[in-house]
């Protein structure tokens, strides 16, 4: 059975003490961290951070080995049912099949859900017009990812998961995609995001979660942690992640 409805004010996502470990190796060490409802909050760390184990454990792909993860108030794998039809994942890669035309794939979710958005704004929105016909393999990396966010929000999520959304855009896509961050969070959409782009995570997040070798070691908002924009952020990135600091 679910659990019992929890307040508004009460976190979209709450993590205390994960632990995940793959054999030997401890990708996830004892981490903590909340994401606010109706904000955007990113979580920043270098490759082998642990930030994508922690994620695919909120979005409900990993069961917590120790610790607790409440997505919405629910428990990930046993309310999975549940919080399924309230949640949008944007996976990096993947997420169609290969000879599937894009809008083909974007018209199939939208009727897996009760409310979707309608396609061919939501397509128009993000620049798919011009390719909607062409199937998902021969769609270049911007592409798939514009397809891969429009499949995220297109069911009217409460929650979105979104792993590099930028990655392969160019300008004008980029652009665009941030408009439409902004909006889901005008909308009460919370947003949560993995980037390499500092400037995006400066530019879009409320908050910002900083990871390494499986530990938080940065939590803020942007002005926090550039202390109220004389530093910057790629360099208190740089800063505290430098080897050695999570071990």
């Amino acid at each position: 059975m679910p659990d019992s409805p929890v307040p508004s004010a009460a976190p979209a996502v709450e993590v205390d003490g994960l632990v995940m470990r793959y054999g030997a190796k401890v990708a996830v060490d004892a981490l903590s961290l909340t994401v606010p409802r109706t904000t955007i909050t990113a979580v920043l760390g270098p490759n082998g951070a642990g930030k994508t184990t922690t994620l695919e454990t909120c979005e409900g792909y990993r069961r917590p080995q120790q610790g607790t993860v409440r997505v919405l108030g629910l428990d990930p794998q046993r309310d999975r049912t549940a919080l399924l039809p309230r949640i949008g994942v944007m996976l990096q890669n993947g997420g169609a099949w290969s000879g599937v035309r894009a809008m083909e794939m974007l018209r199939h979710v939208a009727r897996l859900h009760a409310h979707p958005l309608d396609t061919e704004a939501l397509a128009e929105r993000l620049g798919l017009g011009e390719c909607g016909r062409t199937p998902y393999r021969r769609l270049s990396g911007g592409q798939q990812q514009r397809l891969a966010l429009a499949l995220a929000v297109v069911g009217r999520p409460e929650l979105v998961f979104v792993d590099e959304p930028t990655a392969g855009m160019d300008p004008h896509a980029r652009r665009a995609t941030w408009d439409l961050l902004r909006e889901l969070r005008a909308d009460g959409v919370t947003v949560v995001l993995t980037t390499h782009h500092m400037d995006e995570a400066e530019r879009l997040a409320d908050h910002i979660h900083i990871v390494d070798h499986g530990r938080l070691v940065g939590s803020g908002t942007p002005e926090q942690l550039t202390e109220g924009g004389t530093r910057d952020l790629e360099d208190v990135f740089l800063a505290l992640t430098a080897k050695g600091l999570g071990s």
